[in-house]
Parts: C-alpha cells; sequence; structure tokens
C-alpha cells in the first residue's frame, strides 16, 4: 500500500555504488576465504588419506569414511524428503480463500511475507533438517558395520530363545531406526500443523471447525504414524528386559529380567503393543471418517493403559508378591543373571579349590618349606612400580632420554633358563634437550635409544638393579637388535626425518653420531601439496617453506602404541598398558585389545575405567576405556607395533569370539591369523592386566554360584586397597613365576589377593596361567581361604610389619642413614606355600641427596613368623627357624627373655600405644594426627632403644665382673 501520510519529505539522500575496484576487491577477498576454509577441510581429509596410507591400512579408512558418507546420505535424505513432502503435502491441502477471521487476518502479513521465499524457505527447513539427522546418523557407523556384518553366537538367551547376536548387533541397529523414525513423524507433524495453521487449515480461536477435513486426515495419518511406532517400540521394549540394568540387593550392575519383569512388565508391553496398533488403525481411519473422536478416545486410553499397566501394576507386584519373599522369587532370574555373567566376562570355567592357609610352623616341616620356598616361585624384588628413578640414574645417559614411570615385567631365556626380567626401554625427551628450537625438537632429537633389562629376582650387592642389558648403545643378554625407539609411549611429538638435516643417533666420549631414517613409516613430504597440508594441520607454517625439508623428508606422527592400534582398528578397546620386548632383532611394542559389547543379555555391567583403576592409575599408566560401560569383553587380538618403523600387526587371538569375527567381515584383511604369530612373539605374549583386573571385580560376586548365597551376599569379596601406599586405591595384579597346588612347575602368572566384604584378613587368593605358550593358558585358579581360621590378609599383614617394634627400629635406622633418607615399600607379593600363605615384600630406601631407590632389606612372612633382612635368602632362613633373625619375630627354638627394664617397658608401651593412635588416624584419614602418632612412634623407640643399650652395657659389665671372679682376676 502507499504511503498516505502527510507532511513534507526531506531531499532523497543518493548512496553511490562501491566503485568496481572496491567490488572486485571485496569479492576477491570473499573468494579467498572461501577457499582457504576448503583447504582447511581439505587438509584434515587429505592427512588422514595419507597416513592410514602410510601404515598399509588405508581400507580401514575408506570404510569407515564411505560407511559414515552414506549413513549421512541415506538418513539426511530421509528426514528431508519426511518434512519437506509434509510440509508440501500440509501447503497443497490449504483451504481457499475465504471471508477472513480476525485470527486469519492477523496471519495474513506472515503469509505475504513468505509468500516470494517460499521455495528457498522449504529448501532451507529441509536442508537444516536433513543435515542434523545425515550427522547423527553417521556416529552409528559402528552399529550398521555390526548390524549388516553380525555372526551368530550360536547360543540363546534363556527368556525369549534368541541367539545372543540378536541383542548384540540387530537390536541397537532397530532400536536407532526406531528413534529416526520417532524424530521423522514427530518433525513432519509439527512442521505440517505450523503450515496447516498458517493458511488456515487449523483455526484456535476461530468460530466453527477448528480444521479442516484436509488437515484432519493429514495430521491424523502423522499421528497415526507416530503411535504405529510406539507399538515397535513396545515390542522391543520386551526384548529390550534382558539387556535392562536395574537394582538387587547384593548386586550391582544388575542386567536381565528379574520376576516383576517376567511377570509384570513382559505382559504389560505385550498388552501396550496390541492396544498401540488398535490406536494407530483408529488414526489411520479418520481418512474416512473426518473426526477426530474414535483416535482420541483410543489415545487417551493407551496413556490410561501405559498408566495402569505399565506402571502401577508391577509396581504391585513388585510389593505385595516379590518383597514378601524376594529371595525365593528371584532365585530362578539370579541363576540365569550369575550364568550370563560368568560366560559373558570368560570365568565360567575358573578353578575354584577350597585351601586351609595355616597359621603355624611346625618343627617337622621347617625345612621342607624352606626347600620348597626356594622351587614354588621365581620371588620378585625389583618392583617395576619403584625402580625406574634407579634405571634413569644409571641408564639415562643422556638428558634427552627418559623410562616411563613404571617398568614392565617379561620373560627371557639365558643359557636355555627362563628369567623374570625387568625392562625399560629408553626413550626420547624433548624437556630434556640442550637447546629447545624447532630444528632441535622435530629434525635433530627423533628417537630414544636401546631396550635396558635387569633380573626381577636379583639386585647386585649395592642394591641396585641387575642389569642383563645396559650401556649406550646397549649390550648384554640379548641378542642383536635395531636399538632406535623411534615410537613409544612417551614419544608424543612429531618428527621429519630422511632428509636433508641428519639426526642425532646417539653420543658417546667419542662425540655425536649422525644418522638418517632408513625406515618406511611416516609420509613423504616432497610433494608441495602435503607440505601445505601438514603445515595446516600442526599449525606450523615452517614446514611449508623450511629448507630442513627436502627429497626422501617424511614426517612421522601418532607415534604411540596405543594411539596407532586405536587408529587402525577404532573398533577394538585398548589395553591401558602396552609392553615392549625384543623379538628376532626388532623391539616390538604388544598391545593387547579387547572386542566389548553392552548387549550380553543377563550379563551384569561393569564401567571399564572404574573396574581397571589401581594404586598404578593414579598417574603412572594409563586405564582402559575411561568410563566404557560393557558386559562382554574378549581379548580377542594381539597387536604390535615396531619401536623402528611403526608397523602395526593385528593378530587373532580369540578363534571363536563372534565380536571379532563380525569385525573382520567388516574390515577384511586387517587382521592376520593366529597361526601367523612367530614363535619368537608367542614366548613374549602374556595374560592381560586390565582383563584380569575385570575379571577379579567380577569374581568378588560371581565366584558363587548358589542363587540364595548370592542373594544374601554373605561370601562376597573384595579388592584390598594397596597396603603400600596411603592413598586408598586397589592393590594391582602382580606379575611372576610361581605354581598353584596341584601344578607340577612354575609358570609365568598374574597374582591377586581378595578380601571378604568389609574385613581385612584374605577371602581368596587368585592367579591366571599368564604364558602364551601354555597349554593351560588363560586358567584362573583360586584358592579360597577357610572363613573359621581367619588368615591374615595383605593390610594386616603390612600392618604387622609397621607395629612390630624390632622392625620399626631397623627401619628408623635406614631412615637415618646418611641424613634423612625416605623409605618406600615395593609390592607385597603373595604366593602359596605349604597350605600356608607366604608374603615377601622389598623394602628400598631413598637415600638424603639422590633421586633414586635401592634395595635394602626384605619382609618376609608366612603365618605367625616374620623376618626382616638384608637379602630374600637371609629372611627365608630366618622365618623358617635355620638362623637367628637380625630384626623380625622368627620362632625361636626358646622364647628369649623380654625385658625386665621399667624404662624399656614404658616405652614399648608407648610405642603400641602411639602405633595404635596412628592406625586409627589412618583408618579416619586425619592426616596431622597420623603424623603426630608416628612421631611419638619414633620418639618412643629411640628411648627404648636407649634404654635397653643401657641395660645390655650394665648386664655385660657384671658378667665381666663375675667372670673376673671365677678366673681370679678382675674383670675388665
Amino acid at each position: 500500500m502507499p504511503d498516505r501520510g502527510g507532511g513534507p519529505t526531506g531531499p532523497r539522500i543518493r548512496v553511490g555504488r562501491p566503485s568496481r575496484r572496491i567490488r572486485t576487491l571485496l569479492t576477491t577477498l570473499g573468494v579467498l576465504a572461501a577457499l582457504a576454509m576448503l583447504f582447511v577441510m581439505f587438509a584434515g581429509f587429505w592427512t588422514d588419506w595419507l597416513w592410514y596410507r602410510s601404515v598399509d591400512y588405508s581400507s580401514v579408512f575408506t570404510t569407515t569414511l564411505g560407511t559414515k558418507i552414506g549413513l549421512f546420505a541415506v538418513f539426511g535424505l530421509l528426514m528431508a524428503l519426511a518434512v519437506g513432502t509434509n510440509i508440501w503435502l500440509a501447503h497443497r491441502l490449504r483451504p481457499p480463500l475465504s471471508a477472513m477471521s480476525m485470527e486469519q487476518q492477523s496471519l495474513d502479513r506472515y503469509r505475504m511475507s513468505i509468500a516470494p521465499y517460499k521455495r528457498w524457505a522449504l529448501l532451507a527447513v529441509t536442508a537444516l533438517v536433513g543435515l542434523v539427522a545425515g550427522a547423527s546418523a553417521a556416529g552409528q557407523w559402528r552399529t550398521w558395520l555390526q548390524w549388516i556384518n553380525g555372526v551368530s553366537f550360536h547360543q540363546k538367551d534363556p527368556q525369549f530363545h534368541k541367539d545372543i547376536s540378536f541383542y548384540t548387533f540387530d537390536l541397537p541397529w532397530y532400536r536407532f531406526l526406531l528413534s529416526f523414525g520417532f524424530a521423522a513423524a514427530v518433525l513432519s507433524l509439527i512442521a505440517a500443523a505450523l503450515v496447516h495453521y498458517l493458511y488456515g487449515g487449523l483455526r484456535l480461536t476461530s468460530p466453527g471447525h477448528r480444521a479442516t477435513a484436509a488437515a484432519t486426515g493429514h495430521l491424523s495419518v502423522l499421528l497415526g504414524v507416530f503411535v504405529g511406532l510406539k507399538a515397535i517400540a513396545y515390542w522391543l521394549d520386551r526384548y529390550g528386559l534382558a539387556v535392562k540394568s536395574s537394582g538387587l540387593k547384593s548386586t550391582d550392575g544388575w542386567t536381565g529380567l528379574r520376576y516383576v519383569d517376567a511377570n509384570a512388565y513382559l505382559p504389560a508391553k505385550t498388552i501396550l503393543f496390541i492396544i498401540a496398533l488398535i490406536c494407530a488403525v483408529l488414526f489411520f481411519a479418520t481418512l474416512w471418517r473426518r473426526t477426530w473422536q474414535l483416535p482420541v478416545i483410543g489415545f487417551g486410553l493407551m496413556v490410561l493403559s501405559a498408566v495402569l499397566i505399565g506402571g502401577l501394576y508391577p509396581a504391585i507386584v513388585q510389593k505385595f508378591q516379590v518383597q514378601p519373599n524376594e529371595q525365593a522369587k528371584e532365585a530362578p532370574y539370579i541363576k540365569k543373571n550369575i550364568t550370563a555373567t560368568r560366560e559373558a566376562y570368560g570365568i565360567d570355567k575358573a578353578d575354584i579349590q577350597d585351601y586351609a592357609g595355616r597359621n603355624n610352623v611346625e618343627d617337622k616341616d621347617r625345612e621342607n618349606l624352606r626347600a620348597e620356598a626356594n622351587t614354588t616361585a621365581s620371588l620378585r624384588l625389583l618392583d617395576p612400580n619403584i625402580v625406574s628413578p634407579t634405571f634413569q640414574q644409571k641408564q639415562q645417559v643422556k638428558g634427552y632420554y627418559q623410562f616411563p614411570s613404571t617398568l614392565d615385567v617379561d620373560r627371557y631365556k639365558k643359557d636355555g633358563k627362563e628369567q623374570d626380567t625387568v625392562i625399560g626401554l629408553r626413550e626420547l625427551n624433548l624437556k630434556g634437550i640442550p637447546e629447545r628450537n624447532w630444528i632441535n625438537d622435530h629434525f635433530k632429537y627423533t628417537h630414544g635409544y636401546g631396550a635396558i633389562t635387569a633380573k626381577g629376582t636379583a639386585v647386585t650387592s649395592e642394591g641396585e638393579p641387575d642389569f642383563t642389558e645396559n650401556s649406550l648403545p646397549t649390550t648384554g643378554d640379548l641378542p642383536k637388535y635395531e636399538q632406535r625407539v623411534y615410537f613409544g609411549e612417551k614419544t608424543t611429538q612429531y618428527s621429519i626425518v630422511g632428509g636433508p638435516q641428519k639426526e642425532l643417533d646417539y653420543s658417546s666420549d667419542r662425540g655425536e653420531k649422525s644418522y638418517s631414517y632408513q625406515g618406511k613409516s611416516g609420509v613423504s613430504l616432497s610433494n608441495p601439496v602435503n607440505r601445505a597440508a601438514y603445515a595446516v594441520a600442526f599449525g606450523e607454517p615452517q614446514i611449508l617453506y623450511s629448507g630442513a625439508i627436502g627429497d626422501g623428508s617424511r614426517i612421522l606422527y601418532n607415534r604411540t602404541p596405543k594411539e596407532r592400534v586405536e587408529a587402525v582398528a577404532p573398533w577394538l578397546t585398548i589395553d591401558g598398558d602396552a609392553y615392549p620386548a625384543v623379538v628376532d632383532g626388532r623391539i616390538q611394542w604388544i598391545v593387547d585389545a579387547y572386542t566389548t559389547t553392552n548387549g550380553y543379555p543377563y550379563a551384569s555391567r561393569t564401567t571399564l575405567g572404574d573396574t581397571t583403576a589401581d594404586s598404578l592409575t593414579t598417574g603412572q599408566r594409563a586405564v582402559v576405556a575411561q568410563q566404557n560401560q560393557v558386559n562382554y569383553i574378549r581379548n580377542s587380538v594381539k597387536a604390535t607395533v615396531d619401536a623402528y618403523d611403526g608397523t602395526v600387526k593385528l593378530y587373532q587371538w580369540d578363534t571363536q569370539d563372534p565380536v571379532l569375527k563380525t569385525w573382520m567381515k567388516a574390515f577384511p584383511g586387517t587382521v592376520k591369523a593366529k597361526s601367523d604369530i612367530a614363535p619368537a612373539l608367542m614366548e613374549h605374549l602374556r595374560y592381560p592386566q586390565d582383563l584380569f583386573k575385570v575379571q577379579r571385580e567380577l569374581l568378588t560376586r560371581y565366584h558363587v554360584t548358589n542363587p540364595g548365597t548370592f542373594y544374601t551376599g554373605s561370601e562376597r569379596w573384595e579388592v584390598p586397597d594397596d597396603p603400600t601406599t596411603k592413598k586408598g586405591n586397589a592393590v594391582p595384579p602382580y606379575y611372576l613365576s610361581m605354581k598353584m597346588p596341584r601344578q607340577k612347575a612354575q609358570t609365568f602368572s598374574l597374582t591377586t589377593t581378595l578380601t571378604p566384604k568389609s574385613r581385612e584378613n584374605l577371602g581368596a587368593f587368585m592367579a591366571v596361567d599368564a604364558d602364551a605358550t601354555s597349554p593351560e593358558y588363560g586358567k584362573i585358579r583360586i584358592l579360597k581361604m577357610p572363613s573359621d581360621n581367619p588368615v591374615s590378609g595383605p593390610q594386616q599383614v603390612q600392618s604387622n610389619f609397621n607395629s612390630d617394634t624390632k622392625i620399626a627400629e631397623k627401619i628408623n635406622v635406614l631412615k637415618r642413614m646418611g641424613g634423612d633418607s625416605e623409605v618406600e615399600y615395593g609390592n607385597l607379593l603373595t604366593v602359596p606355600l605349604g597350605d600356608g600363605l607366604l608374603y615377601v615384600e622389598p623394602v628400598y630406601v631413598r637415600g638424603a641427596g639422590t633421586n633414586y631407590p635401592l634395595l635394602r632389606k626384605v619382609l618376609v612372612t608366612y603365618g605367625k613368623n616374620t623376618a626382616f633382612e638384608d637379602t630374600l635368602e637371609e629372611a627365608l632362613d630366618a622365618v623358617f627357624g635355620k638362623k637367628a633373625s637380625a630384626g623380625g619375630t622368627p620362632q625361636p627354638e626358646k622364647p628369649s627373655k623380654p625385658s625386665q627394664d621399667p624404662t624399656v617397658k614404658q616405652a614399648l608401651k608407648d610405642a603400641q600405644d602411639a602405633f595404635v593412635a596412628g592406625q586409627k588416624a589412618l583408618e579416619g584419614k586425619n592426616w596431622a594426627e597420623y603424623g603426630k602418632a608416628q612421631d611419638a612412634l619414633k620418639d618412643a623407640l629411640d628411648r627404648a632403644a636407649k634404654a635397653e643399650a643401657k641395660s645390655a652395657e650394665k648386664a655385660g659389665d657384671k658378667s665381666g665382673d663375675k667372670s673376673g671372679d671365677q678366673n681370679g682376676k678382675p674383670g675388665s
């Protein structure tokens, strides 16, 4: 409408158009900005492709990318079509213009403003919902690949008798399709309703019919689709009960049907499915009846039924049928849960046997026990969690090298005899480079050098590791091997190698030795496009123009073993601890990898990040999978990463695992056969720690197979806290060569202790055969302790160590050696021996002014006998009565007479009181009071030692006088 307002108008100001030069400049800048954005996107894609091609796993990249693009395109297009079609249909079904009500007149201006842009608005809306839906669908690439490639478990669930694969591979995909259908129906319904309202098909305030017949039919069909999808959801919910988590007394992470599920929820879901189908038909019937009455009534009945049948009825069953006799009602379902959980975690074949765990040593058994102690286990004195600083001090050689804070335990043969060995790689440490700059960080200092090994069961006379491979370059027991470490746990920076800039190989007294990388790993930078892409990807423009890059230059990145295996096998869950081994002249990182699922029916769930945490994962080593929740796990893949050229190889370890077979179908050719594992590599494969920790956590409850006992929780165990630390974290499992009862010879094992719930005495000792060459690899053996004759657990043993006054005095002497020294307790090893348990703990001293620990003493206990000696042999001799102990409390032939000096007696009483006060403060985590108690304990022990010394001196004087009298001479 023309402006009909009166009044004068001012002169019009004419705004001139920008000059052609400015328009050209702006256009050019816009094009350049767009090209820059496109190149940044291209750089990420291109560098990923180049990396996968460099490690010969390009099929993983193409399969993953192709699947994501396909899902994005298909589901994005489907969502766009669904919403766009319903918008178009609603517009087409709009009523003809007629006398407008006030409501329609107010909407007319919106219709007029949209009219010129209707087509563009439709395209914008459909494109937006299509992009969002496509991006969401692309994230389901794992679900799609598992569904399309799923193989049978050849095992059925106990409730619906469907193959396990239905729950692990099929049901997740059906649920995604259902959620996508709900989203499409709801968005289409909202979009159609808005268009109908905008063009008069729906009226909220106008008199007469609220909706035209066309709008009624259209919206009714969409509502019918929504209710029909709800019917399908009710049907799938029936199967979902088998993988549903719920709470039950004495259980955590309970999964599967309970009594109320099988007898209330299951029939309720079936009834609601039928009601929802009828309701959907009523909505479709409005196409002919043109009335909302019946579908609205049906929908109301469906909602009421969902409340009464799906909510109130199960609550009544639970309250009046289950709770009065819950144990009996739930027993059949507990049994199903126990069976499924034990199978899903591979603990169903655990061998549990009763064990006496005797506390007393008979005189007639001492000699046999002492001899058996030498053969029952190779007791490891070198704690890989403590001695890293000693490796660093003795074998770092240069400041730009480093060792991991936690070393690894492996086995190497010498003279045909297998020996437990502590190993660590001398990796690169950029922080130790004398002068930091771009060339030094990425061109000159590129790799570590050498594997350092030491005997696990012995130390030198000075308490240092007894190195079997050391120096730079290394020499020792290992055969000749490639010592350069380009890929390692600490190697996180990128390096550019093989070009004009020479690398520092290593330096010695003769000077620095240069080197140029000869491996085939890495991506070539001879191509200017590649250089530009990596300059953008790493945010480093010098890559584009630096003269240090030329013919032969290659860039190495993604250099940690965990990163490389995760990248080439994104469908695997990676163990938190990769470990190195020297195999056939190369250093190989060995990485354990798991296949997992969250959909194993009736199997209880566990959170991997919590279950695999212990006192070492607080900063020393990684935690597996963080908060990934699963209820099925298999160590199905053993992977290796070459420390020199980064080659990644995946080997099928569990040949029966259906999850692995599914992924091998999805990514053919990526996993090698188990038969391809070389014998030399097989000798270094071991049972993984994280799987063992998951299994031990499950076995704290699922060692019980009787539903009644399981329900009461009376035999529940728990993983004890590490007694050698004050952080309250779980004790880590330990590798050592040992033999369990009924085993004829030692085997490389992974062991742990378990205590009864909320108690400190020992509940069980658990070990698994960890030697991959053993025919019983993976065999779990559990020694169950008697409940009527409690056996000391690790915390009680450590407490006894700490409370023994003679040991405490010796430790105080160690602390005073060379000033204020720090005493560190090593791994508290537990070994079954002669129907009892032998505890061995190395004690290290970190002297004042030094930054590395040395082994100074060994604590040993068996039953009620304790010894604290300089060597393991001496401690064992003392415990089993072969000779007197320099410290500790072995059983002597005749008990010594306690001191009668009142000063000594009072000091010892004060020491005992201080110890008790310290323990109470420790339990309450009151560190201030604990410190005061420790000071009081030290003061009391010092007073006792001084008084005892004076008393002994007086006794010596009297004895001398008496001797002199007997010989007719004065005593001297």
